[in-house]
């Protein structure tokens, strides 16, 4: 009798956990920051918990931030009850990214989950093996 092989259930594309897991970081995104400015982080407003558990570079000049955000394509208008009058009210959301900390500029780069990965695997952030 043949044994079937072992089939990791994260390798099936049809996995909904594994969809909810790509799903997970569609949002997500990285701040590279200059470690001389991880006082101004304000913690509630990142997935970090405190300065101490900031991963950082290994000229010790960068760390990052990373935090959910909420992408609207396009400006759209809604229109709900208030519950405690009842009267119609109309709230129109601009097209834009919300949910950065405080900390967020543009003087610093944003990252997807892809391109901080590729980041991190670089010799500023990764020692190379020793042999």
């Amino acid at each position: 009798m043949v044994e079937e092989p072992h089939v990791n259930p994260y390798l099936d594309l049809n996995n909904e956990d594994l969809i909810k897991k790509t799903m997970a970081f569609e949002n997500r995104r990285w701040l590279v920051i200059p470690t001389s400015i991880i006082d101004d982080i304000n913690f509630n407003e990142v997935l970090e918990s405190k300065k101490e558990s900031l991963r950082k570079s290994l000229d010790d000049s960068l760390t990052f931030v990373k935090y959910t955000v909420n992408v609207v394509e396009e400006t759209y208008t809604e229109t709900h009850a208030n519950p405690e009058t009842g009267e119609d009210v109309t709230t129109t959301v601009e097209a834009g990214v919300y949910g950065r900390p405080s900390v967020y500029s543009t003087d610093y780069i944003e990252y997807n989950h892809a391109d901080m990965l590729a980041l991190l695997g670089t010799e500023a952030w990764t020692p190379e093996d020793e042999e």
